[in-house]
């Protein structure tokens, strides 16, 4: 047989393997690894694509958003309180403080695509729940810990699924809507949410890395 056939097979065998083996690990987890890893059904977490009580190109961006949240929730399950603490070095964040960093970036773009609201124009309340999180560092350090998983898990969702309820609200004119004067150029709302799964992406890698470190 051509070589490069068998290395596609293989290849596409060892893919489907991590995939199905990275789905149990995370449906196995807990209930609220489940939910969130699971905003659809179980069978079509692997389909990018319109779904069902979403505008299209809306349903296409829930799709995704969903596929790399069940990303995130894969290398965390399991992890202790002391796990979720952990600091590598004096630059580094833990992972609880990384995981609360994710929840709050989505609910300022929640603040600011859904209520129109600015970077410091955030509510009261969001402020005093969201800042710390939000710029991470020495202030994060000292007092994003001591929580167990489900703690993470729960702020996780609780944006998500008001993330959700939003997004079946709007249309995909919405979600084409550019606001000109953004600071990094003119940008649309689905390169905003986009930039939210994009964000949670590169900080799996991080969490991967200081959980690959934890002694």
């Amino acid at each position: 047989m051509n070589p490069l056939t068998n290395r596609r097979k293989f290849l596409k065998k060892t893919a489907n393997a991590s995939i199905y083996a990275g789905s149990l690990a995370v449906f196995s987890n807990s209930n609220i690894i489940q939910d969130q890893s699971d905003q659809t059904s179980v069978n079509d977490i692997n389909i990018v694509g319109p779904k069902e009580g979403y505008a299209p190109h809306i349903g296409t961006l829930v799709s995704m958003m969903n596929w790399m949240r069940s990303q995130i929730l894969y290398p965390v399950r399991g992890l202790s309180t002391s796990d979720l603490d952990y600091i590598h070095d004096d630059n580094s964040n833990s992972i609880g403080s990384m995981l609360l960093h994710l929840a709050a970036t989505e609910r300022f773009y929640q603040i600011n695509t859904f209520d129109g609201k600015e970077w410091g124009d955030w509510p009261k309340e969001d402020d005093e729940e969201w800042s710390i999180p939000m710029g991470l560092g020495d202030e994060a350090r000292q007092v994003i810990k001591g929580h167990p998983l489900d703690f993470y898990l729960e702020r996780l969702q609780t944006v998500r699924e008001n993330t959700l309820s939003e997004f079946a609200k709007r249309d995909d004119k919405w979600l084409m809507t550019v606001e000109e004067d953004w600071f990094w150029g003119p940008t649309n709302n689905y390169c905003k949410w986009f930039h939210v799964c994009e964000h949670e992406s590169n900080h799996n890698g991080q969490i991967k890395y200081i959980k690959s470190r934890i002694t």
